[in-house]
C-alpha cells in the first residue's frame, strides 16, 4: 500500500509539471526573483555568485569559466538540443512536415523577425548599440503557450498549433542568426573536429545505433566541446547534435501490436504465485515487453520526453535567475525614451512582432497562397501577433551575445521585460475577447 500513498503525493506534482502554463509561470517567478535579488540588500552577493569560477580539468587540459558562462554556454546547449529535437519532430511528422500547411506560420515567423530587426536598427543605426538588432527577433514559446493555456478552451486548438509552429520556426531563425552573426573568431581545427563528431553521429544513425547514451557522450563530449573551443557558439552544437538523433522505429505499429498480444498471452498463461514477487518466467516476459516497447518508440521522442522536464523546470528557470537581475531606479520609465537600445528592443518586440506577423499573414491570405486555419479568426491572429512579442528567454540569451558593455546589457533587458509584459498582457486580453465566429478580412 505504500505505493498508493506515494502515488497520491506524486500525481498532483505530475499534473502540475505537465500543465502547459507551469513552465511559463516558473520562468516568470524566476525572473521576478532575479529582479528582487538584484534590487535587494543582497545585490552584491547575487551578482558575485554568478562570477564564481568552475573548471573542468582532464590531464593537462583545462576549461575554466564563470558559473554564469557555464549556464549560458553549457546548460543552454541542452535547451537548444531540445529545440533541435522539436524542430526535427515537427519537420518529420508535425506542423512543419507539410510545406503547404507550414507555409503560413513560417512566413508569419519571417515577418516577425524582419520587422523587429528593422525597427531596432532604425533607432540604433550605428555603433556598438547596432549589434543588438537580433534581440527583438525571437519569441519565448514557453511564456507564449503558458499565456494561451490560461485561457483554456476559449481559444481553438488550431490557434495553439499555429503559435507553436510560428514559435518553433522563430527559434530556428534565432539559431541561424546566432550561428552566422553572433559567432566569435573561429578555430578551424576545433571546428573540423566538431564536424568529424557530427559525421560520426550521422553514420551511427544510418547504421542503426539507437543508444541515447552513445549519442549523449559523442554529442556532449565531442560536438559540444569542440564547438565551445572553436569560437562558434556552443549552443549551435545542441541543435546540430539533435538533428542526428534517430527518429525511426525498429518495428512498425502493426508488428508491435501483434507481438505485444503474443507476449501478453504468454504472461497470462504463467500461473501466478500469489506473492509480491513475480515468477521468473513472468519477469522474463515483462523484460521482452519492455524491449519490444523500446523498439516501437524512437530515440528522438524518448529523449525529448526525458529532457523536457529538466529544461523546463531547471535549466530555463536557472537561466532566468542568472540573467534577469536588473537594478531598477526611479527614472527607469522616463529614461527609456532617451535610451535607443531599450526603445529599439521595446518597440521591436511589441510593435515589430505584431506588424510582421499580421502583415505577412495578411499578404499570404490576400494573394490566396494560404488560408487561416480552421477555427481561427482575425482577432485570434491579432492576439497571436501580440503574444509573439513575448521574447523573454531567447531575447535575453541573444543580449548576452550581442553586448559586452554592462550598461547596454541592462538597457536591453529593460526593453525585453517591458515589451514582454505589455505584449503578453495585450495578447491575453485580445484572445480573451476574440469572437468564436470567424470574421472576414476587411481590406
Amino acid at each position: 500500500m505504500p505505493a498508493n500513498k506515494i502515488d497520491k503525493i506524486l500525481k498532483p506534482v505530475e499534473r502540475f509539471m505537465h500543465n502547459e502554463s507551469t513552465a511559463g509561470i516558473l520562468l516568470l517567478f524566476s525572473a521576478l526573483a532575479a529582479i528582487l535579488l538584484a534590487n535587494s540588500p543582497w545585490s552584491a552577493a547575487y551578482h558575485h555568485l554568478w562570477e564564481y569560477e568552475i573548471a573542468i580539468r582532464v590531464a593537462h587540459y583545462e576549461i575554466s569559466n564563470s558559473l554564469h558562462h557555464w549556464i549560458n554556454d553549457g546548460l543552454m546547449a541542452m535547451f537548444f538540443f531540445v529545440v533541435g529535437l522539436e524542430l526535427k519532430r515537427e519537420m518529420i511528422a508535425g506542423e512543419l512536415s507539410d510545406l503547404k500547411k507550414a507555409a503560413l506560420p513560417l512566413v508569419a515567423a519571417l515577418g516577425g523577425m524582419i520587422f523587429p530587426a528593422l525597427i531596432y536598427v532604425l533607432f540604433n543605426p550605428t555603433g556598438a548599440e547596432n549589434n543588438g538588432w537580433g534581440i527583438p527577433m525571437a519569441t519565448d514559446i514557453a511564456f507564449a503557450l503558458g499565456i494561451i493555456s490560461l485561457l483554456g478552451k476559449r481559444v481553438p486548438l488550431s490557434l495553439k498549433i499555429f503559435l507553436t509552429a510560428l514559435a518553433i520556426a522563430d527559434d530556428l531563425g534565432a539559431v541561424l542568426v546566432i550561428a552566422f552573426f553572433y559567432t566569435s573568431h573561429i578555430s578551424m581545427v576545433s571546428l573540423a573536429i566538431g564536424v568529424g563528431f557530427i559525421a560520426l553521429l550521422l553514420t551511427a544513425n544510418a547504421i542503426g545505433i539507437r543508444s541515447t547514451l552513445f549519442y549523449g557522450i559523442l554529442g556532449i563530449g565531442g560536438v559540444w566541446l569542440a564547438f565551445l573551443m572553436s569560437g562558434v557558439h556552443a549552443t549551435i552544437a545542441g541543435v546540430i547534435a539533435a538533428l542526428a538523433i534517430p527518429a525511426r522505429t525498429k518495428i512498425d505499429e502493426q508488428k508491435f501490436v501483434q507481438s505485444l498480444e503474443v507476449k501478453l498471452r504468454e504472461f497470462h498463461a504463467i500461473p501466478p504465485n500469489d506473492v509480491t514477487l513475480l515468477e521468473p518466467d513472468q519477469y522474463q516476459v515483462i523484460e521482452k515487453i519492455y524491449r519490444l516497447t523500446k523498439a516501437a518508440g524512437t530515440p528522438l521522442q524518448r529523449l525529448e520526453s526525458q529532457l523536457h522536464p529538466c529544461v523546463a523546470f531547471l535549466i530555463m528557470p536557472l537561466f532566468a535567475l542568472a540573467n534577469a537581475g536588473v537594478e531598477l531606479n526611479t527614472d527607469i520609465f522616463s529614461s527609456i525614451f532617451n535610451n535607443t537600445v531599450s526603445l529599439g528592443v521595446l518597440l521591436g518586440l511589441f510593435v515589430g512582432k505584431f506588424l510582421g506577423v499580421v502583415i505577412f499573414t495578411w499578404a499570404m491570405i490576400k494573394f490566396k497562397i494560404a488560408v487561416l486555419p480552421n477555427g481561427m479568426n482575425w482577432n485570434h491572429l491579432f492576439g497571436v501577433g501580440f503574444l509573439a512579442g513575448v521574447g523573454f528567454t531567447m531575447s535575453l540569451f541573444i543580449t548576452t551575445l550581442a553586448f559586452d558593455d554592462s550598461q547596454l546589457i541592462t538597457d536591453a533587458k529593460i526593453g525585453i521585460f517591458l515589451a514582454s509584459i505589455i505584449s503578453g498582457s495585450m495578447g491575453y486580453f485580445v484572445l480573451k475577447k476574440a469572437s468564436a465566429t470567424p470574421r472576414p478580412l476587411e481590406l
